[in-house]
């Protein structure tokens, strides 16, 4: 018995690498890619899965949603614009069996994937558009991309466009763009207001026109608005319609003289 001690427990450690190699577990979000001698037979999961030792291989997939950020890409717009442009995809693997049989390592896949979709796209569009209608822009690359990987079985469902670096001159040349339309706005309004109070003054000349003590009742209020700054000076116009009994007067005893 002494002698077959030492065995008994040589097999029982084999019998547990066995079980081992045979027992995985897997997470709620994790599915199992097995392989039986190198063909496909399907994926399992989640919970307890048990593998023949040796003959079954199993390769592990989350199927949690995967946030990517795209490297800066530098790309020229249809109007010879150089910019520099980077984005983040959300995709996650929807069929386990082909994200690992039809493509090698899907991840990198799916990058490089974005990377060059990313400048196609942006290279054929011009920069008004990159810069204002960027949800457009956004749907049309997610529709892109998300047709190529659909054979890998994975789902892209949002790509968002995230920094657009402009080179400096550009920058320069915008702001005075912006700048002008500014000054063509304020120009504009200027001269709408202008236009409205010369409408105005036209229909108080015309009211003042035919009703004369309007003028004086206009010409009393001014003094009144006058006198309410408190100053100390007070200087007003005389209507010319007060000093011409004092000017025939005049005249009329320079002719009598």
């Amino acid at each position: 018995m002494e002698g077959i001690t030492p065995y008994i427990g040589i097999i029982i450690a084999f019998i547990a690498l066995i079980l081992a190699s045979a027992i995985r577990i897997l997470r709620e979000y994790e599915r199992g890619v097995v392989f039986r001698l190198g063909r496909l037979i399907g994926s399992k999961g989640p919970g307890l899965i048990l593998l023949i030792p040796v003959i079954d291989r199993m390769v592990r997939v989350s199927l949690r949603t995967v946030v990517m950020d795209v490297p800066e890409q530098d790309v020229i717009t249809k109007d010879n614009v150089s910019l520099k442009v980077n984005a983040v995809v959300y995709f996650r693997v929807v069929q386990a069996e082909k994200a690992i049989v039809e493509v090698e390592r899907y991840l990198d896949a799916t990058s490089q994937l974005s990377q060059t979709t990313l400048r196609s796209v942006l290279g054929q569009s011009q920069l008004d558009e990159i810069l204002a209608e960027r949800d457009k822009i956004n749907v049309k690359l997610q529709q892109i991309i998300d047709s190529q990987t659909d054979p890998w079985g994975i789902k892209v469902s949002t790509v968002e466009v995230k920094h657009v670096d402009l080179p400096p001159e550009m920058q320069r040349a915008m702001a005075k763009e912006a700048e002008a339309e500014r000054e063509r706005r304020a120009k504009i309004i200027h001269a709408e207001g202008e236009f409205q109070a010369s409408k105005k003054l036209k229909d108080a000349a015309d009211i003042i026109a035919t009703e004369p003590t309007a003028l004086q009742l206009r010409f009393l209020q001014t003094l009144t608005e006058v006198a309410s700054e408190k100053n100390s000076t007070t200087i007003f116009p005389v209507p010319i319609d007060l000093l011409k009994p004092f000017i025939k007067n005049i005249s009329d005893k320079k002719d009598n003289s």
